[in-house]
């Protein structure tokens, strides 16, 4: 089969004799292979790669030993730097089109971090040992890992020894500016081996990034970007996107605030009252430190739930699932003139489009990031203005 291109969730999208779509892992964009049939619909069918008979010239050979034993946390190491931001950008320009029903969508690869050691917060399976580990591709059985390439020093240096035997998870994250370190388990393990004395544990643990030259608490239940590298190429983007609605707002809005990022490196900027909105307990706490100071308030509540209220400018930064209709139904209440929307999904960008279409608000570019190299998740930032 000859692999038309590659498609939300990652797979290369190729097609049988008879018309049917065929997702092939690992397969690159114009690829022809030998796949093997390993399941099958009426509508699709799946297949494994058995040989690769005229790769794509930007295939590389994946330099992680995990990967060749099968570990799944990075499913596209196969691919270089370059090929990854293009293809996450045709990702986001087809899922506009099709679902978000956008003749011509216009989309830009807008920049990538650094390809390796740039996660700083991690979360990992543990196997029967209670060695942290990650899945393997399309199952729940797990890969031990000594070592990570993606993973910052910090943290990488924590996996050969650490055990946590009866644990079923971990949660590590460190601090690229000041080296703190946190480590939360559940449920309670058994016992805890090789765990450094500067480590902070623990549902109430937390560490101090900076971001932006903004320092920011972050505990270990609240959400964070992979890294700060991340966040700052995230907060750039954001920035550029709402500048001159800054200019002579009067009330911004933080949606999804989480533990403040763009509220104190953004929308502090415009000197406007701020308001964010954030369902988490963890992270509304966290805000409460970060945006101290500022003229802002901190409503802790799901954005589905939230009360309305005139604004100039709203950032929404939803998770995976996307808006969503109750969302958008808030967010346009506010008749805020712009809504800057950063979206972890492809298909939930477009679906969200749609949605914001039908209150007046209409997008421009979408700014495609990488902020997970090697792997098929894709940041997209897009600035949709009210008619």
């Amino acid at each position: 089969m000859t692999v038309e291109r590659v498609v939300a969730g990652g797979d290369g999208l190729a097609r049988l004799a008879d018309g049917r779509v065929v997702f092939v892992p690992g397969a690159l964009p114009g690829e022809r292979v030998d796949a093997e049939i390993v399941g099958a619909k009426r509508d699709f069918a799946r297949g494994r790669v058995e040989r690769i008979t005229s790769p794509h010239e930007q295939r590389v050979v994946p330099p992680c030993p995990a990967w060749h034993r099968g570990c799944g946390g990075c499913d596209w190491q196969h691919a270089t730097s370059a090929l990854q931001l293009e293809m996450k950008a045709e990702i986001v320009r087809e899922a506009l089109r099709r679902t978000g029903r956008i003749a011509s969508p216009e989309v830009v690869a807008a920049g990538s971090v650094a390809p390796w050691a740039y996660r700083t917060s991690m979360r990992f399976a543990l196997d029967d040992r209670g060695r942290p580990s990650l899945r393997r591709a399309r199952s729940n059985d797990v890969v031990a890992l000594d070592d990570c390439l993606v993973a910052h020093p910090s943290l990488a240096e924590l996996l050969p020894a650490l055990r946590l035997p009866g644990a079923e998870e971990v949660s590590i994250r460190v601090s690229a500016a000041t080296g703190e370190r946190t480590v939360w388990w559940t449920p309670a393990a058994r016992s805890v081996v090789g765990l450094p004395a500067d480590v902070r544990v623990g549902e109430e643990a937390f560490l101090t990034e900076q971001v932006a030259g903004a320092w920011m608490r972050v505990s270990v239940g609240s959400f964070f970007q992979s890294g700060p590298e991340a966040a700052e190429l995230l907060v750039a983007t954001v920035r550029a996107a709402c500048t001159d609605a800054l200019d002579g707002a009067r009330h911004v809005v933080d949606a999804y605030g989480g533990v403040g990022l763009f509220a104190t490196t953004v929308l502090a900027a415009a000197g406007a009252p701020i308001t964010l909105v954030e369902g988490s307990p963890d992270a509304c706490r966290d805000a409460g430190e970060n945006l101290a100071g500022l003229d802002a308030s901190i409503v802790c509540s799901a954005v589905e739930a939230w009360q309305p209220m005139q604004a100039d400018l709203v950032i929404a930064d939803p998770s995976r699932q996307g808006l969503g209709t109750a969302a958008v139904e808030r967010l346009a209440a506010t008749e805020a003139g712009s809504i800057v929307l950063v979206s972890c999904d492809p298909v939930a960008l477009a679906r969200d489009v749609t949605l914001l279409r039908a209150h007046g608000y209409h997008p421009g570019p979408t700014q495609v990031l990488d902020l997970f190299p090697q792997t098929h998740h894709v940041e997209a930032v897009t600035r949709f203005a009210r008619a």
